[in-house]
């Protein structure tokens, strides 16, 4: 897991990523844009599952505002940890927006029907990747209302 911390991050941001260079391209895209956000990264979803419930070693893990999620991975795959993740009612409203290099368009159906709230095809240029970052996060930063966490 990794973090990127600002002096006053105003969203906390679950990566879910077991591409290295995808995960490292995602955190410099926030950097870019001068997003101040506290980023966790986990490689699969058995991790971010992991890292929900607070199980060792994310004892102290915050709960995210967003979570941004790839599809293909090991262990558990984007697909079945979504699927997890809006079964369980304290899970359920935390927004989960796909950011993959997938543009099937099963893909894209099959994860709004298990409840993501979003996806994206991950733009192949670098430049078009850091912009797609600024536009998420005027969207979900800056226009949408999240609900509060529960308890």
């Amino acid at each position: 897991m990794s973090t990127i911390e600002s002096d006053s991050p105003g969203f906390t941001v679950l990566l879910v990523e077991d591409e290295a260079a995808d995960a490292y391209l995602v955190r410099e895209a926030f950097r870019e844009n001068h997003i101040l956000v506290d980023l966790h990264h986990v490689g699969d979803g058995q991790a971010a599952m992991e890292f929900l419930q607070r199980d060792p070693p994310h004892g102290n893990a915050p709960r995210p505002d967003l979570i941004l999620l790839d599809l293909n991975m090991p262990r558990m795959d984007g697909r079945r940890f979504l699927a997890e993740i809006k079964k369980n009612p304290a899970l359920a409203t935390i927004p989960v927006v796909v950011l993959t290099t997938s543009d099937v368009e099963r893909d894209m159906v099959s994860t709004y029907r298990l409840g993501a709230t979003g996806y994206i095809v991950k733009p192949i240029d670098v430049n078009q990747f850091i912009g797609t970052i600024k536009v998420l996060e005027d969207y979900w930063f800056k226009i949408v209302r999240l609900p509060p966490s529960p308890g």
